[in-house]
């Protein structure tokens, strides 16, 4: 079973409750779609499920459909409840707590790439979300996650498009990703305005590259901070000109033109004199 929209409009109204603005929520209420997404996810029997702002249950009903082991994190205490109310009985863990502060290490355990995370994301927080769990919590390898399409773009974005930046290049240090969906405004309760794209991300066995993170990305975002300007200029200062041509990497080129590895031989150059 999974909740129809009126079925989640019923039960807002009996409880006495709405989506939160400011918490970005909004419900998908289309049986169809949370099918889908769980299909989409390869959940099945043994899997180990997370998912990020489980709401009122939709989503989370439809990964227990599929005999995967689900843990619910939902930050609303006034959904909590409900929550635990629909999907415990399924045998998902609900737990209460802010995604972007919880100890998942704790959470998860620290065996990597043993979760899957499925989410429909609150969109004032997708992209620092993924990126966050993407350099800190190794135990998932998995992520599907309905974000904003413009969110997701960016997330999925390859050198040379205009909406590759440092999220892009981040994403492309520790994983794969591809856009495997689109998502229509109106499966969702309160329909938003724009539409929504569902975002595969598969974590690398290790890193791209074999820069230090931290070294290479903020080398890119200094760069990525004026992407109107070639990196001759964006980087004055910290790459000379013998650099970059050791580095095999046109100076005249702006940032979003370079993948992972041009920025991984600029990074090994920078801190080879």
């Amino acid at each position: 079973m999974t909740l129809t929209r009126i079925e989640v409009m019923d039960l807002l109204t009996t409880r006495g409750l709405s989506p939160s603005r400011a918490l970005g929520q909004n419900f998908v209420v289309d049986p169809n779609t949370v099918r889908r997404v769980a299909r989409l996810s390869g959940a099945g029997p043994g899997d180990r499920i997370v998912e990020i702002g489980a709401g009122l249950g939709c989503l989370t009903l439809a990964l227990a459909e599929t005999g995967a082991e689900v843990t619910a994190v939902e930050v609303d205490r006034y959904l909590v409840p409900v929550l635990r109310e629909l999907t415990e009985p399924l045998g998902v863990r609900v737990v209460r707590g802010d995604a972007t502060a919880l100890d998942w290490g704790h959470l998860l355990g620290t065996q990597p790439r043993s979760f899957a995370l499925v989410a429909n994301l609150p969109y004032n927080v997708a992209t620092p979300l993924v990126l966050d769990l993407l350099d800190n919590v190794d135990a998932i390898g998995v992520m599907l996650v309905m974000v904003q399409r413009e969110a997701g773009e960016r997330l999925a974005a390859s050198p040379g498009s205009s909406t590759y930046g440092l999220p892009s290049l981040k994403v492309s240090y520790w994983a794969s990703a591809a856009i495997v969906g689109s998502v229509a405004p109106t499966v969702f309760l309160p329909q938003p305005r724009v539409e929504s794209v569902l975002v595969k991300i598969v974590r690398r066995d290790s890193p791209a590259v074999e820069a230090d993170p931290d070294r290479l990305f903020a080398l890119a975002r200094r760069a990525f901070g004026q992407r109107r300007k070639m990196l001759r200029r964006s980087l004055h200062g910290v790459v000379s000109a013998e650099q970059f041509g050791r580095a095999c990497v046109d100076p005249s080129a702006r940032p979003e033109q370079l993948g992972i590895a041009e920025w991984d031989r600029l990074c090994a150059v920078c801190g080879s004199d």
